[in-house]
């Protein structure tokens, strides 16, 4: 989990052969599961197990994925008894460095393992708080918290006989705090104590990270942007959360000169392609010059210029986007380059393309709607979001975990009495099986309507209908089941169904897109 940072390569120093041991067996053992632990997935069963290998007796006993609960402070045992065992050791070993013992390169090795968990441990709060992640980057603040960073630094690293440097000093710290940010943003907001929500976070961490810890701090920090991450899942399933705890956990160097990082903290944008117009899109996207298009009345950068060097640009619903468009967004993924809308010039793209779907993209390459070679420039990465429906059917008690995290989202304080009574009325009023087809966007709006109306009233299913043919919906109409919504809606999703297009299918309804592409939703999902 933590950075080891590149300067640790030139403290293992030649020692003659009277060599005392720095550490004891226990020790050495305990040192080894730390490192094992710097280095895992915080967010799979691997990381309960190396803290219980590392804490032995003292290992407080907890869930088998790292998950939150409202009482997650309890989860923060483990890893306090972690960090008092740590500095201990760590404490000792530089006493006896500092005394002139000689030890091994191999013990030199460890003992640097050690002061990076160390490092982290004592900064992880002082240093980098998530309230402010991200909004005060070159606060002065920021400076005071590296200059206690460099003093421990230096502290801790001195008796390994080389002169401890600030470049790479301010390198550790820059990894340690795209930890901290990856952390917040994966542990606080995609919550879940299935095993299908912890998959789901080991999945966004890779995304960050890589599956190897070691590679990405020796090579891959600064390359990231360079792999489109591409979500997958059922609406309703917190595909932008995915997005944002990607988007928001980027590497952004820290300039020990100056004392601040080197990012703006506006990293993050998110558009929603399904509500734009192709044209609007395309200019919203890639900008325009002056004149190249009736209203364009003044030069204008698209969101790709905008985005600096580490920032992400997260695009919704691309299975929506016109093909046109496709090619025109393929060639920034090829060749990070693009055009404004009406100059010849090119221009660079320096940031992370993320994209999202619902739609069942085979089908789509299948019907001609979507580019195949622009999918294989989407997949390098691929997250899938698991509905709510298999979550619970792995953990049917996370039900009352994710009711009482909504009810302390949509009303504060009052959360906690309020997901009781939501709790009684679902338990009263829905089948133990109930599938939550919306997911949790669904479970959020119960919590919403029980605590307005003291009820909630989920989709009928009695007009939920498995295909949208046309002899499914004359089958209908003869059935005389449909309301004047139902049949709107369902000849909205018949339409679009054939056209492939909210554009095409608005055009013969002669109805705003917008408006199709909400009842077709209603339908479709």
């Amino acid at each position: 989990m933590y950075m080891k940072c590149p300067v640790f390569d030139i403290f293992c120093t030649s020692h003659d052969n009277q060599r005392m041991p720095l550490f004891s067996p226990t020790e050495r053992s305990f040192t080894a599961s730390i490192t094992a632990i710097s280095y895992c997935n915080p967010f799979l069963p691997e990381r309960m197990q190396l803290e219980q290998k590392a804490l032995g007796e003292q290992y407080v006993a907890t869930d088998i994925v790292w998950s939150r609960h409202l009482d997650w402070e309890r989860e923060r045992a483990n890893v306090q008894l972690l960090g008092e065992r740590a500095t201990a050791l760590a404490e000792a070993c530089r006493a006896k460095l500092e005394a002139g013992e000689k030890v091994s390169r191999q013990e030199i090795g460890l003992y640097e393992d050690l002061v990076n968990y160390v490092l982290y441990d004592r900064h992880r709060d002082a240093c980098f708080h998530p309230l402010v992640l991200l909004e005060n980057l070159q606060d002065p603040a920021t400076g005071k918290g590296w200059k206690k960073f460099w003093l421990d630094y230096c502290n801790l690293l001195a008796p390994t006989g080389s002169e401890p440097r600030e470049e790479e000093a301010a390198l550790l710290f820059a990894g340690f705090f795209q930890i901290r940010r990856a952390f917040h943003h994966i542990y606080h907001y995609i919550i879940g104590g299935s095993l299908p929500a912890a998959r789901l976070r080991a999945a966004v961490w890779q995304s960050v990270f890589t599956h190897d810890m070691r590679r990405y701090r020796r090579s891959l920090y600064g390359r990231m942007a360079d792999f489109t991450t591409l979500i997958v899942g059922p609406t309703g399933t917190g595909k932008e959360l995915v997005a944002r705890a990607i988007g928001y956990s980027g590497f952004i160097p820290f300039d020990f000169r100056l004392q601040r990082f080197d990012c703006d903290s506006e990293i993050f944008r998110a558009v929603t392609l399904s509500a734009l117009s192709p044209t609007l899109i395309e200019s919203e996207l890639f900008g325009h010059r002056r004149g190249s298009f009736t209203g364009a009345v003044a030069d204008r950068a698209g969101w790709l210029e905008v985005c600096p060097p580490r920032g992400a640009i997260f695009l919704d619903e691309i299975g929506e986007l016109d093909p046109v468009i496709q090619v025109k967004l393929l060639r920034v993924l090829q060749t990070r380059t693009f055009q404004r809308l009406g100059e010849t010039s090119d221009r660079n793209f320096q940031g992370k393309i993320i994209a999202a779907t619902n739609r069942d993209l085979a089908e789509r390459i299948q019907g001609g709607a979507f580019r195949e070679d622009f999918y294989y420039r989407l997949c390098s990465d691929i997250v899938r979001t698991p509905s709510l429906r298999e979550q619970l059917a792995d953990c049917p008690t996370d039900l009352a975990n994710l009711v009482s995290f909504l009810c302390i989202r949509v009303a504060g304080e009052s959360g906690e009495e309020i997901a009781a009574d939501v709790l009684s009325w679902i338990t009263a009023n829905l089948p133990a099986d109930y599938p939550w087809p919306g997911n949790i966007r669904e479970l959020e709006q119960c919590v919403r309507s029980v605590l307005i109306r003291g009820e909630y009233q989920p989709q009928r299913t009695t007009t939920s209908i498995s295909g949208n043919s046309q002899d499914d919906l004359a089958t209908l109409i003869a059935q005389g089941n449909l309301t004047a919504e139902d049949l709107l809606c369902r000849y909205c999703a018949l339409l679009y169904t054939r056209s492939g297009s909210y554009e095409e299918a608005a055009r013969k309804l002669g109805l705003d897109r917008r408006t199709v592409r909400e009842r077709v939703r209603k339908v479709l999902g």
